[in-house]
């Protein structure tokens, strides 16, 4: 999973489905998160995932009002068609996924 910048950040969601992980450091849940996120990367290839640190971005947290960590938010072609806020399962992915 990348960490991309806001400066990367366009280019990154503009095709297919993208998954968002709005995270920090600090945060305990946004830790357990990410071995969740890659292995559900690794199960759906066609997927991709990238990763946002919100105190290196905060105009992206700004962006997209982050008010609470882990969130999670999936783009479809550039466009945020979901938005996932706590810790998440990969079931709780999947289903996601299908609704997009």
């Amino acid at each position: 999973m990348q960490n991309i910048s806001e400066n990367e950040f366009e280019s990154e969601i503009k095709s297919g489905i993208t998954v968002v992980d709005f995270y920090a450091d600090w945060c305990a849940p946004c830790r357990m998160q990410k071995p969740i996120l890659e292995k559900f990367a690794g199960a759906n290839t066609s997927v991709k995932i990238v990763a946002v640190d919100i105190e290196e971005n905060r105009n992206l947290a700004s962006r997209f009002a982050i008010t609470s960590i882990p969130a999670i938010l999936w783009f479809k072609d550039g466009a945020l068609v979901r938005r996932d806020v706590g810790l998440q399962n990969e079931t709780r992915l999947l289903e996601s996924l299908k609704l997009i």
